[in-house]
């Protein structure tokens, strides 16, 4: 990991593609020796791709995805596949087609609006804890700069324990040009938070609650199309069978990206339709017997 990689990291905070001289206005920052400016150069010790701005390991198209939208599809569709098919198959042992699409679409509704709710004020406690961050970073740089510039020294050692301390010093001297861009470093790279993206709590709270209908509504599908409910249960377990399969598979895929094996992508496939075979199976057994 180079110095170099730190100031395209430092750089990509502005978002200022013209400002090259966010550590030094001159370019000319200055290390021990040049010994020590090929040794940062040459050094392994960490990807510069944790300084850059991370892209999804998902392919084609979901790889242009945000994370952060495709983390609350992933939540949706969870729920949404496996809650409501249980609810399902749990109404479908009381014999009547009516009742389960009935109680199913009062489910899924309730459902999907109490997902896009808990969407909504998670999003929202991320972004107040986020500026709170904020708030506590820019009073200690005007009223405590020494524990700022402790700060950064740990996190460039974090980085790579084999810079030199002129290295540190004259990094740190160049950050304070610039206290915004220095906050913004102190908060992404040492504490580990990204600013919240515009309206996130209401993307959140859609793309949470639409993905739970959408995942819940497939169990209902047969029932609208068979006579007797029992057909309507069989097909829907079908049905339903493969939606998990196919979506448990999917979800190690931009889960785990490339480091994912084949078999583990079909492990946790399995396990998927497991989980809804069992709540499924459950519910209906339950039903079943207090009816």
């Amino acid at each position: 990991m180079s110095i170099i990689a730190i100031k395209q990291a430092v750089s990509a905070l502005t978002g200022n593609k013209n400002d090259q001289a966010v550590l030094n206005p001159n370019n000319t920052t200055t290390y021990n020796t040049m010994g020590d400016e090929e040794r940062l150069l040459s050094s392994d010790n960490v990807d510069s791709k944790s300084l850059s701005s991370s892209s999804s390991n998902a392919p084609g198209i979901l790889g242009k995805i945000d994370p952060r939208v495709m983390s609350d599809i992933v939540i949706g569709l969870s729920d949404g596949l496996t809650v409501p098919f249980a609810l399902t198959a749990g109404l479908s042992s009381l014999g009547d087609a009516k009742l389960v699409i009935t109680g199913g679409f009062a489910e899924l509704i309730s459902g999907a609006i109490s997902m896009g709710l808990g969407g909504y004020l998670a999003a929202r406690s991320e972004a107040d804890y986020y500026r709170s961050e904020c708030s506590s970073e820019k009073q200690k740089f005007y009223s405590n700069v020494t524990e700022v510039n402790h700060q950064l020294e740990d996190i460039l050692l974090d980085i790579n324990p084999d810079f030199s301390d002129e290295t540190i010093v004259s990094f740190i001297k160049d950050m304070k040009k610039n206290p915004s861009t220095m906050i913004d470093f102190v908060i992404r790279y040492g504490k580990g938070l990204e600013e919240p993206a515009e309206n996130r709590e209401l993307i959140s709270a859609a793309t949470i609650g639409s993905a739970y209908f959408f995942g819940g509504f497939i169990p209902l599908i047969p029932y609208f199309f068979v006579e007797h409910v029992d057909t309507g249960l069989i097909i829907s377990i079908m049905v339903m069978a493969l939606t998990l399969f196919v979506f448990g598979y999917f979800k190690a895929v931009i889960s785990l990206g490339d480091q994912c094996s084949q078999m583990k992508k079909v492990s946790e496939a399995v396990q998927m339709v497991a989980v809804g075979g069992i709540a499924a199976g459950s519910a209906w057994f339950l039903v079943r017997m207090i009816g």
